[in-house]
C-alpha cells in the first residue's frame, strides 16, 4: 500500500483508537508500583502517542502531499532527472508516462480521458520543465476529431510539485466532474510548479542573466502545445489559473500577454513579485523591472489589457483581502475582473479545493478554444 493509500490512513486510524482503548482497558491492571506495571504504562502511552502523531501525519501528508512515496519519505528515490536535448529539430513536448482516470470507464479514454506526463522544452528560453497534462474525454471521442479544444495551464505555489494539482487539488477530476454535469465546456489542464530553475523562486520573472521564466510562460508554453495537442490558436483559447505564487504568475501572463492568455484566475494570490533569500536578485537594481512585476503598477500605468481576470480571497483568513480589493479597483475597461470572497479562509489547500470548481467554471466561459 503507497504512502498516500486511505487503506494506509484508515489503519493508522484503526491502530490509534485500538491503543487508546487498551489503554484505557488496560490501565487499571498496571496501577501497581513495580517495575513491570510503570514499564506497561509507559509503553501503552508510547504506543498511543505515536500512533496519533502517524494518523496525523499521514492526514497532512495526503493533504499537502509533501512526500509522493515511502521511497520519498525515506530519502530512497533516487529517480535520476530527465535530460531534454535542445538541439535544433528536437520536440517541444515529449510525452515519458500516461495514466488513467480514477472515475467510471476510466479504462477507455473516451470515457475518462488520460494523464499525460510531458517534458516541455523551451526553445527561447532555453528552460525544460516537467508537466502533467489531463486531456478531457471529448478529446479522443471520434465526434470531436476535428475540433480544436481550449487550455488552461495550471500552476501550484512555491516550490510545489505538479503531482499536487492532480491529487492534492484534484484539478483533473474536478474538471471531468464539472464537464459531465453540464457546468463547463471541455478543457484541456497543463500542470505545472513555478519552480523552472529550482530551488530558485523566480516570480515568473526574466531575470537578468538567470532564468527567463516569464519567456517560458509567455512564448514557449503556449508554441510547445499548440504543437503537440489539437488547441486553438487565438488568445480566448488559452487561460491560465494557480495558487499563491501560481496565481500570481497567472494574472501577471494575462496582464502582460493579453494576446496569449485571455483569461487568468489568481487563487490567494499577491500583486507584486517577493524579494526574498528563495529569489535572490530578481531585478539587478533595476527599477523598471521591478515595476513591471508589479500588478498594481503595471494596471495603472500601463495600457488595460484585453483580457479577463478572476481574484480571490477572504474576509478572515487570507493576507491578500486588502490588496485584493485594491487590484479590483485599479482594474479598468477593456480589462474584466471578477471576483471570489469567501467569509473564512486560509492560504491552503482545503480554500482552493473550495474555489476551484467555481473557478474553472469562470475560466470556461471565457475561453472558446478557437
Amino acid at each position: 500500500m503507497g504512502l498516500t493509500s486511505h487503506k494506509v490512513l484508515a489503519l493508522a486510524a484503526a491502530l490509534t483508537v485500538a491503543s487508546f482503548v487498551a489503554t484505557i482497558w488496560l490501565w487499571p491492571r498496571l496501577a501497581r508500583r513495580s517495575g513491570p506495571a510503570i514499564t506497561g504504562r509507559i509503553g501503552l502511552l508510547l504506543a498511543t502517542q505515536v500512533a496519533l502523531f502517524v494518523t496525523v501525519g499521514l492526514m497532512a501528508n495526503n493533504s499537502f502531499l509533501f512526500y509522493a512515496s515511502w521511497a520519498d519519505l525515506f530519502g530512497r528515490e533516487q529517480a535520476p532527472g530527465v535530460v531534454v536535448d535542445h538541439a535544433a529539430g528536437g520536440k517541444d513536448v515529449r510525452v515519458v508516462g500516461e495514466r488513467r482516470m480514477d472515475v467510471p470507464g476510466g479504462s477507455r479514454r473516451e470515457a475518462g480521458g488520460r494523464i499525460q506526463q510531458i517534458v516541455i522544452r523551451g526553445r527561447k528560453s532555453k528552460i525544460a520543465s516537467s508537466a502533467y497534462v489531463y486531456l478531457p474525454p471529448e478529446y479522443f471521442r471520434s465526434v470531436y476529431a476535428k475540433r480544436t479544444f481550449p487550455a488552461a495551464v495550471v500552476l501550484t505555489g512555491y516550490p510545489g510539485t505538479a503531482e499536487n494539482l492532480v491529487k492534492g487539488l484534484r484539478y483533473p477530476k474536478t474538471a471531468y466532474d464539472q464537464v459531465r454535469t453540464g457546468r463547463m465546456r471541455p478543457m484541456v489542464l497543463v500542470m505545472l510548479r513555478p519552480t523552472v530553475a529550482p530551488p530558485r523562486d523566480t516570480e515568473c520573472v526574466d531575470v537578468p542573466g538567470g532564468p527567463q521564466t516569464e519567456t517560458f510562460f509567455a512564448d514557449d508554453v503556449p508554441a510547445a502545445l499548440r504543437s503537440s495537442y489539437r488547441l486553438g490558436a487565438g488568445p480566448r483559447s488559452l487561460g491560465f489559473i494557480g495558487d499563491s505564487t501560481g496565481g500570481y504568475c497567472a494574472l501577471k501572463l494575462a496582464i502582460h500577454h493579453p494576446k496569449v492568455y485571455g483569461a487568468a484566475v489568481g487563487l490567494s494570490a499577491y500583486y507584486r513579485a517577493a524579494e526574498d533569500p528563495t529569489t535572490g536578485d530578481l531585478f539587478h537594481g533595476s527599477v523598471g523591472r521591478r515595476h513591471h512585476a508589479d500588478l498594481l503598477w503595471s494596471l495603472t500605468h500601463g495600457p488595460a489589457p484585453r483580457t479577463s481576470l478572476l481574484v480571490t480571497t477572504s474576509r478572515h483568513g487570507e493576507q491578500n483581502y486588502r490588496s485584493t480589493q485594491q487590484f479590483l479597483d485599479a482594474v479598468r475597461a477593456p480589462t474584466r475582473a471578477s471576483s471570489i470572497t469567501l467569509k473564512s479562509g486560509g492560504h491552503n489547500f482545503n480554500t482552493w479545493r473550495r474555489e476551484i470548481p467555481a473557478s474553472l467554471i469562470w475560466l470556461s466561459s471565457r475561453l472558446t478554444g478557437r
